[in-house]
């Protein structure tokens, strides 16, 4: 009788990934979004091919030599041994100041490699500023609809208790329990509205993020500098990766220009050849040796196309570095004055949440002393949870403006 076959051992299950960590800052949020982006997985490759680009303008030839080969006989014909074979080397050659130009537009192009990642780098910023602020002010949305409905919960209990006692009307449990459901619709749609906005950020970082609100960032010296101090503001905008870019596309351009202007024709070639030939069979074989020069004549209509778009795109570049000195200073000074104004309400806000606090404790005694009705404890409950709802608000516009501030100086998430 033949034994029965063993099972084969279970494989062992592989262990689950660990979940990547929660992103607590707007740093680490940058950072896990920057190492998502295009820019930065294709930055070494477009190294490598500004490199080839100044490899090629460095050569001695604007392109790779060409070899020639000819040969000529009369065997299908007369048939008399008459045989040439010709081997020749056809070298381009530069145009008068052809390759200086070549050498300054490849450089240039090199150059504005890092001014380009940088410009995405800030973009990037900017689209996650938005988001993360966003989403702060959706968590601070919940964490108040929080607050109001178990405030409300709390005066619910309080107001059964007393209409139990026959201290109040069934009306008043009415509104109290109407406040409740009102608190609770609101903090449901506070709650949607966060996890929209988790979600945006989400598709940005490709990671959770963590619940925690996020410290104002520091501000470098002279960042609220006033209009009039026009040499400490050219001073911050002079590093703005924007104009920086602006000024590398600029130059660029002035590079691309000044080559094709260089550029009128055609590269003549220089050609070296040796023959080896023979009239008849029999006779001795011949060598010469073929020095010449092939110069191209006139203009093609494509080469003037190039020189018309290279000069389009100089002016399109000088008019876009004019733009972005206006738009980055529109928003310099515009940012500031966000800034000023959010300290400002944060003030008035803050003095009116103290009042209300206040008020509220003097109500809430004369109810449970039955000196004033429900609506009146529920409108100054109102009262007192907008005043704080809007004073957090402003505490929040405060850092939320620094943030906009920094984006509008060029600087990034620290």
């Amino acid at each position: 009788m033949s034994e029965p076959a063993t099972a084969a051992p279970s494989p062992i299950a592989a262990a689950p990934a660990p979940p990547a960590p929660a992103l607590t800052t707007l740093r680490q949020a940058f950072d896990a979004a920057w190492a998502r982006q295009p820019e930065a997985a294709s930055a070494a490759q477009y190294r490598n091919a500004a490199q080839g680009r100044q490899s090629i303008a460095n050569g001695w030839t604007p392109e790779p030599p060409a070899l020639e080969l000819a040969t000529k006989t009369d065997r299908w014909h007369r048939d008399e041994g008459s045989a040439e074979l010709e081997v020749g080397v056809a070298v381009p050659l530069w145009l008068p100041g052809e390759r200086g130009r070549a050498q300054a537009l490849a450089q240039a192009e090199f150059d504005a490699l890092d001014t380009r990642q940088a410009a995405a780098r800030l973009r990037l910023a900017g689209a996650l500023r938005e988001a993360w602020w966003q989403l702060q002010r959706a968590q601070l949305d919940v964490a108040q609809a929080q607050a109001r409905q178990g405030s409300a919960a709390q005066l619910a209990a309080d107001v059964a208790r007393r209409v139990k006692a026959g201290e109040l009307a069934r009306a008043d449990q009415h509104q109290a329990d109407g406040a409740v459901a009102a608190a609770e619709a609101e903090l449901a749609e506070s709650q949607a509205q966060r996890a929209v906005h988790e979600q945006t950020l989400r598709t940005l970082v490709a990671q959770p993020v963590g619940a925690q609100s996020e410290a104002p960032e520091a501000l470098p010296p002279g960042a609220l500098v006033d209009a009039s101090s026009h040499a400490q503001a050219d001073a911050l905008a002079a590093e703005h990766p924007a104009l920086r870019e602006a000024q590398a596309r600029l130059q660029v351009a002035e590079r691309a220009q000044q080559l094709a202007v260089a550029q009128t024709r055609a590269n003549p070639e220089l050609t070296v050849a040796t023959t080896r030939e023979r009239g008849a069979r029999g006779e001795r074989y011949a060598r010469t040796v073929t020095v010449g020069v092939r110069i191209p004549l006139g203009s093609s209509g494509v080469r003037l196309s190039r020189a018309a778009t290279a000069a389009a795109e100089l002016l399109a570049a000088q008019n876009q570095l004019e733009l972005e000195r206006l738009r980055i200073a529109g928003e310099v000074a515009s940012a500031r004055a966000r800034l000023t104004g959010a300290r400002t309400a944060a003030e008035a806000a803050e003095r009116r949440a103290t009042l209300a606090r206040e008020t509220q404790a003097f109500i809430g005694k004369a109810f449970r002393a039955g000196e004033i009705d429900l609506p009146n404890r529920l409108r100054v409950e109102l009262e007192a949870a907008d005043a704080e709802r809007q004073s957090a608000i402003a505490r929040l516009y405060i850092n939320q403006a620094l943030s906009s501030l920094h984006q509008a100086l060029g600087l990034l998430p620290q």
